[in-house]
C-alpha cells in the first residue's frame, strides 16, 4: 500500500484519498454545519447566491492574523486529526498527525518538526495492512528521521513553506465565498467555491475535481474570536462518486503565543532511508 501525496502540512490529501479514507471514514464526522444559509436583508444578489458584503469582509479580514505566522492550529476529518503550531519568528513549526487507529487497515502517526533549514519526522505505522508497506522495518524506528531538503524541495507533501505559513489555507478558502450571512456574534454560515482552492492545504485537488459542479457551492460555517480573528472554519464536503461526505474542521488559537519548535536530541535522530521518501511519492 502506498499513500499518494501524504502531507504533513496538507494531511487532508490522505484523509480523502480513496482506500485509506474508506478505512477511517465515519461519515460526516463530528463537526456540524448549520442549516442552508438564507439571504440576509443587507445582502446583494449575485449569480451564485447572495453575499452580505460586511460578513464577507469580516471573514476575509479574519485571516490576516494567520499570515503573521504565530499561532496554534488543529485540523480534523474522516477519523484523522492534526495539531501543531507555527512560529515564524524562529522559522519553525511542528505538527502531530494521526490517521486511523489500530483497527484500521493502515494507521499512521507522524511527529514533524521544522526548524529552518532542517526538518525531522518520527513515523509510526500500524494496522492490519502495515506489514505490506515496503520497508516498514526501516520506517518504524522510534526515532526522528532527518529529511534531505534536496529530496523534498518543492514537495509540499513533506516540506513546510515559511512564505505560506497556514497549513490549512483558510485565506484561499474565504476568498471563494459565494454566499454568506452572519448567524450570531462572531458566527457565520454560507457557501464556498472551492474549485479554485487547490492551493488550500485542507483540500486535495483530486477531491475538488471529483466534486465537479458541486465544488462551486460547498457549505461552510465560521467563528471569529473577540478580536475578529478566525477561530474555527468547518467545510462540509458533499459526497461525490465513491467518496463519502466529509466535514473538515479547522481551528486556530493562541495567536501571538506560539513558541519555537524544539529540535530533537541528536541521539534520537537518524537519516531518513529511501523507503521513507518512496512512501510519500
Amino acid at each position: 500500500m502506498t499513500i499518494r501525496r501524504f502531507s504533513a502540512a496538507v494531511f487532508a490529501a490522505t484523509l480523502l484519498t480513496p482506500g485509506l479514507a474508506a478505512c477511517t471514514s465515519t461519515g460526516t464526522g463530528e463537526a456540524g454545519v448549520s442549516a442552508s444559509p438564507t439571504t440576509s436583508a443587507s445582502a446583494s444578489s449575485g449569480a451564485t447566491g447572495a453575499v452580505d458584503s460586511d460578513a464577507k469582509q469580516a471573514l476575509l479580514n479574519s485571516t490576516n492574523a494567520i499570515r503573521t505566522g504565530n499561532f496554534r492550529f488543529t485540523m480534523a476529518g474522516a477519523g484523522s486529526t492534526a495539531e501543531g503550531q507555527v512560529h515564524e519568528p524562529s522559522q519553525s513549526a511542528e505538527m502531530r498527525v494521526m490517521i486511523g487507529d489500530a483497527s484500521s487497515d493502515l494507521m499512521m502517526k507522524l511527529d514533524l518538526i521544522h526548524a529552518k533549514p532542517d526538518s525531522w519526522v518520527k513515523l509510526e505505522l500500524g494496522g492490519t495492512a502495515a506489514s505490506s508497506v515496503p520497508g516498514v522495518r526501516q520506517l518504524n524506528l522510534g526515532k526522528y528521521q532527518h529529511l534531505d531538503q534536496n529530496r523534498i524541495k518543492g514537495n509540499r507533501a513533506l516540506g513546510f513553506d515559511f512564505e505560506a505559513v497556514d497549513p490549512a489555507g483558510s485565506a484561499v478558502l474565504t476568498q471563494g465565498i459565494t454566499e454568506v450571512r452572519q448567524t450570531g456574534e462572531g458566527s457565520y454560515a454560507g457557501t464556498l467555491d472551492v474549485s479554485k482552492a487547490a492551493q488550500a492545504g485542507s483540500l486535495d485537488p483530486s477531491v475538488i475535481t471529483a466534486l465537479g459542479q458541486q465544488a462551486q457551492s460547498v457549505p461552510f460555517t465560521a467563528k471569529l474570536d473577540p478580536q475578529g480573528r478566525l477561530s474555527e472554519l468547518v467545510v462540509r464536503i458533499p459526497a461525490a462518486g465513491q467518496r463519502a461526505a466529509q466535514d473538515i474542521k479547522i481551528t486556530y488559537s493562541d495567536y501571538g503565543n506560539a513558541t519555537a519548535a524544539r529540535k530533537p536530541p541528536a541521539d534520537q535522530v537518524v537519516e531518513a532511508p529511501p523507503e521513507f521518501y518512496n512512501l510519500f511519492d
